[in-house]
């Protein structure tokens, strides 16, 4: 699945992915990297990154990771998402980066790190479970 393949259908079927303005830096076979541009609309008291917004972040990318082996499965959906927040972002686009942990016939479970684009420490990380429709 190409970059290009993939927004379309992540903002055909979950329109709030253009509203966040993602950017797909980066995607492979079981692997993405994924920009979320910082804006305004993504800041809560104390000047950090809200916590729902990266969760939508890991989220997004999970997607980009089950589409990247199983191709165009509009139906694939989220069914476990477990996100710890390591520590406080500063106001700042947020790179996840997102990759395969295990494929089966019907479930997809993956991980993902997010952190500012030029810091190796991440401030929070998520693994989630995706489960694809039967057929």
């Amino acid at each position: 699945m190409s970059v290009e393949e993939f927004l379309e259908l992540a903002t055909e079927g979950v329109p709030y992915v253009g509203l966040l303005g993602c950017r797909v830096e980066r995607l492979a076979r079981g692997e993405i990297d994924i920009r979320l541009p910082w804006q305004d609309l993504l800041r809560r008291p104390g000047g950090t990154v809200c916590g729902p917004a990266m969760m939508a972040l890991a989220d997004i990318a999970l997607y980009g990771v089950v589409l990247s082996l199983v191709g165009r499965v509009p139906l694939a959906v989220t069914t476990d998402l477990n996100i710890h927040f390591l520590r406080k972002p500063a106001p700042g686009d947020l790179l996840a980066r997102g990759r395969l942990i295990r494929a089966g016939r019907t479930l997809v479970v993956g991980e993902v790190s997010i952190a500012p684009p030029d810091e190796p420490r991440p401030v929070a990380h998520a693994v989630g479970t995706y489960i694809l429709p039967a057929g």
